[in-house]
């Protein structure tokens, strides 16, 4: 039975509905994705210490991180976007194949200005298809004369039965900035990388396709990215996990993040132009 897409209650959320168990729902703080069942089984890891008050930004899920990533002196961390309410600009529709996709977006207003002083707008396209998720970003430049350097990113949590056993492929021989070793550039060696400690990672100018293993119910993920040219791998592990107040002290082996980005150097957007990016995530 195919169930029509509509708004839940509250209208704090989005639901994409494509049926046969299979949905994906979007907080509206930040636009960021709390769930994406796929045959009714959650791909998503989402704290249960996460904080959902409209204010902080939501611990697990797909956060959006723009324009800046990591600590910031002008704004919060990782950026605003990941804690303004978005914009719902097409509620979710199906499409003639049966997938459903919904329209988010922001621009720029008082409080984005006060913090990083450029007008921009940002659309946020997601589909639900029967195993993949497709994210398309616009970032638009409507300004005539300035000119704005940003970050982006999808700082995804992936849920995995035990992260000790999962590997990530396609990062052999990449460069990355170790943020545990205060930032020390180093190459990756390993075939596939796993995960044993605290790891911070930014990988430069990776594939466009990574395949996590051992994800929910030992299945694989494939993830495909087009105009991100980084992938950052993180997991807090055991005592950083401790200090991070809206995460289980416990639950760091059941994620990790494998995030597509453009963070190690920024994206120069000139006047009137726009930059696109896009991924596609698929359980296998």
């Amino acid at each position: 039975m195919y169930s029509t897409s509509s708004m839940a209650a509250p209208t704090s959320v989005v639901v994409l509905d494509r049926g046969n168990n299979t949905t994906c729902t979007i907080n509206l703080h930040g636009a960021t994705v709390v769930s994406w069942r796929v045959n009714n089984q959650e791909q998503l890891f989402v704290s249960k210490q996460a904080v959902f008050d409209g204010k902080k930004p939501i611990r697990g899920g797909i956060p959006f991180v723009f324009p800046q990533f990591g600590p910031w002196n002008f704004g919060p961390q990782h950026g605003f976007a990941r804690i303004m309410r978005w914009h719902l600009e097409k509620p979710p529709e199906r499409l003639h194949t049966g997938d459903v996709e919904a329209i988010f977006s922001i621009m720029d207003n008082e409080f984005t200005r006060s913090v990083w002083n450029y007008p921009f707008r940002l659309s946020y396209r997601l589909i639900l298809r029967e195993k993949e998720l497709h994210f398309n970003i616009g970032v638009y430049n409507p300004s005539k004369e300035l000119t704005f350097s940003f970050n982006l990113l999808l700082h995804t949590y992936f849920k995995v039965p035990d992260v000790r056993r999962s590997q990530v492929t396609g990062l052999h021989g990449c460069t990355f900035i170790d943020k545990t070793r205060d930032g020390a550039m180093y190459q990756e060696t390993r075939d596939v990388v796993t995960i044993n400690e605290w790891t911070d990672r930014i990988y430069q100018n990776t594939p466009q396709e990574h395949i996590i293993t051992n994800v929910v119910s030992g299945r694989k993920m494939r993830i495909q990215k087009y105009n991100f040219p980084d992938t950052v791998i993180w997991n807090p592990w055991v005592d950083k996990a401790r200090e991070i107040a809206d995460f289980g002290d416990d639950e760091f082996p059941n994620m990790i993040c494998v995030e597509a980005g453009h963070v190690s150097t920024p994206v120069i957007l000139l006047p009137g132009t726009a930059f696109e990016a896009s991924q596609i995530l698929q359980v296998m």
